[in-house]
């Protein structure tokens, strides 16, 4: 069994959910897993072991949790990427597109200072609308973000893609096709 093929065993997937049609990647079991966890982290910061990352920034909610193991293991500080309204200070914000309609999301306005390198990191690449958004808000206070970082990647929804086409590298551990 490969690395990948151990990884997404770890992934517990719910069809239908959150409406028909929908294959739910559900990443609590992987990170209810210690070793799975683990070795999640290990493989998401490896590229980076030994460079200079100042920050890594997390996607609410599941960005929170996967970002601070792997900004402790590139020795990083943590800046949250949050839902509008939910950071107590002066805030930036940045409107994404969400599959139907848009939102808002926001981080402290001196959370990264110009030309600091950060690492964006979430649990899951779809259509990329969040993730395009995070890196547009970084980029909008001058951060230099260096990758973004998914444990899962649906490729024939093109978020890693359209990333990639922002010049953001993109690591992913596992793919699945559909949505």
């Amino acid at each position: 069994m490969t690395f990948e093929d151990d990884l997404q065993a770890s992934v517990r997937t719910i069809p239908d959910y959150p409406k028909p049609g929908v294959m739910f990647r559900d990443i609590t079991t992987l990170l209810g897993d210690a070793r799975a966890f683990r070795r999640a982290v290990d493989q998401l910061v490896h590229p980076w072991a030994g460079s200079k990352i100042d920050k890594v920034a997390g996607i609410e909610a599941r960005g929170f949790i996967l970002g601070g193991a792997v900004a402790h293991q590139v020795s990083a500080g943590f800046v949250p990427i949050r839902k509008k309204g939910k950071l107590p200070h002066q805030t930036v914000r940045m409107a994404y597109a969400l599959e139907y309609g848009t939102d808002e999301m926001e981080m402290h306005v001196d959370a990264i200072h110009p030309g600091e390198r950060v690492i964006l990191v979430d649990d899951l690449i779809a259509t990329g609308g969040t993730a395009e958004g995070a890196v547009k808000l970084l980029r909008q206070i001058g951060a230099n973000v260096v990758a973004a970082c998914f444990i899962i990647d649906l490729p024939d929804l093109g978020g890693a893609a359209k990333l990639r086409a922002m010049d953001v590298p993109v690591r992913t551990l596992m793919a699945f096709g559909g949505h």
